[in-house]
């Protein structure tokens, strides 16, 4: 078992200090990706805390991680990562 601890209502793993499964932050815990999210992930993938994505996208930080690290494995990482900056690129000059 994870050791835990408690913060402001809310546990954390001791381990990585990670939020653990909370259905209030994680509501899309369990669903499928959308096109869109794995384009958001991976065009700010860099340039962005990754629990500030998980928290986004109403997430596990350890989903995102995978997610991600599934997309790479696939060679899929950078198909998406330029359709979320193509997308972001048409919201800007529109």
């Amino acid at each position: 078992m994870t050791r835990s601890y408690m913060l402001n209502g809310f546990e954390y793993t001791l381990s990585n200090y990670r939020m653990k499964y909370n259905s209030s932050f994680h509501e899309n815990h369990g669903k499928p990706f959308t096109e869109e999210e794995l384009a958001y992930i991976c065009s700010i993938w860099e340039v962005t805390k990754k629990d500030s994505i998980s928290r986004v996208l109403g997430r596990t930080h350890g989903t995102i991680l995978k997610k991600v690290n599934d997309l790479r494995r696939n060679d899929q990482f950078e198909y998406y990562k330029r359709l979320g900056l193509d997308l972001y690129h048409s919201y800007v000059v529109s």
